[in-house]
């Protein structure tokens, strides 16, 4: 049972702001109640009976909007899904649920129709939530043990490194209940780069343009606070190390702050860093990527396992000495880690990947340089023309295209 301290005017006070709570989480830019003849009505369509819990929901709210943090494994990958909305009829987001039910009914009766089948006109499992077109969240409809349960899907992006390289479900929870329970914030709602920024912002809203008391709105952030994972007490507790999920929290924030020593401190608790981190990429293809290079060196003195591509990964200025570690512990010697140096800066790290390579490197130097260069080229020229955003800027890609060009191994 909810315990959240709202007295009945709060609750009613709340909803007049576009605010309701549910199986402790809240939810903003609510929408009324859908209707019983709605309810029943996507009940028909429907293999089963709807859980209790989602008519509970429905009756809330007919949709709206989440920001919390939520991850699966999904085909061996530890996954990060985007459930930041609960489809509702009349959504001006990339279908509203009516939509989203229809894409289903068509999805299944092509699937009963390569089975050589005839579909029953009947959902085994209804969209409820998810984000646009990439992540969905499904209630099981189907009679059966599995009935109830919560199942995210998620769409492969095929070639694109350490990402699901095909369409990818999982079971989130055995009810709707227990799905809203795992939903949590990794960061505090004060940091940046938390998802419950945007739960913040839509506070200062009401309070700055609707009248929304400030005390009322300071409570609240205080109860959708409560959501945070605190992974800090285990740690200081020592017992980190056998919780896996929080370990990987501690193991996720100590990669983006670049916290060599939190990493000697979980490796010193027993965390282990030889599973997905984030989709495939295990911690130190993580550190790379992030530009995280102490993590990385503390990483590495732990033991961690290093991939062959290590040296691809990076994507700024490397430091000579840990590309030498990296090589050391297998990294692959290339052209391709060769022409990733040059072009972020370090000729030094670049000619350490060369001389451990040996014959053949300025040929295959010469092939990814080209490659890569003119890859850069065309960026920069549609960057010019208005029509790409680029991270790098036009001054970014011109000095990696400088870079490339100027290097001669």
């Amino acid at each position: 049972m909810s315990e959240h301290h709202f007295s009945a005017d709060d609750i009613q006070s709340l909803r007049q702001h576009g605010i309701a709570l549910f199986a402790d989480r809240v939810l903003i830019a609510v929408q009324p109640p859908l209707d019983e003849a709605r309810i029943d009505e996507i009940e028909a369509a429907c293999a089963g009976p709807l859980p209790d819990a989602l008519r509970d929901l429905w009756r809330l709210t007919a949709g709206g909007e989440l920001a919390y943090d939520l991850h699966a494994r999904m085909d061996g990958n530890e996954e990060a899904l985007s459930w930041s909305e609960l489809f509702y009829d009349g959504s001006d987001q990339y279908r509203d649920l009516a939509g989203w039910i229809e894409h289903e009914q068509e999805c299944a009766e092509e699937a009963a129709a390569e089975r050589g089948e005839a579909w029953d006109g009947k959902l085994r499992y209804l969209p409820i939530g998810g984000f646009e077109y990439c992540d969905r969240i499904y209630v099981c409809v189907e009679p059966g043990p599995r009935a109830g349960s919560i199942v995210a899907w998620k769409q492969g992006l095929p070639g694109w490194t350490h990402a699901l390289q095909q369409d990818a479900i999982a079971t989130v929870a055995a009810d709707l209940h227990a799905a809203f329970a795992a939903l949590y914030l990794e960061q505090d709602i004060d940091d940046p780069d938390s998802t419950g920024i945007r739960v913040l912002e839509y506070l200062d809203e009401r309070v700055a343009d609707h009248g929304m008391p400030q005390a009322l709105a300071d409570k609240l952030a205080a109860f959708y606070r409560r959501a945070l994972v605190d992974w800090r007490a285990p740690l200081a507790a020592g017992t980190l190390g056998q919780s896996p999920t929080l370990a990987r929290l501690a193991l996720r924030h100590a990669l983006a702050h670049d916290d060599g020593a939190l990493v000697a401190q979980l490796a010193a608790q027993g965390v282990g860093f030889d599973q997905p981190l984030r989709g495939s990429a295990l911690a130190l293809d993580v550190a790379l990527t992030q530009h995280a290079y102490a993590a990385a060196r503390a990483l590495l003195r732990a033991g961690t396992p290093v991939s062959a591509e290590a040296i691809h990964r990076f994507d700024r200025k490397p430091p000579a000495d840990l590309v030498a570690q990296l090589l050391a512990r297998g990294a692959r010697a290339d052209g391709l880690g060769v022409a990733r140096c040059v072009a972020c800066g370090s000729p030094e790290a670049a000619r350490v990947i060369a001389a451990a390579a040996g014959e053949g490197i300025a040929a295959a130097y010469a092939e990814a340089r080209d490659a890569m260069a003119a890859r850069y080229e065309e960026d920069l020229r549609r960057v010019r023309a208005g029509k790409l955003g680029h991270y790098l800027g036009v001054d970014g890609l011109a000095e990696r295209v400088a870079n490339l060009r100027a290097f001669v191994l």
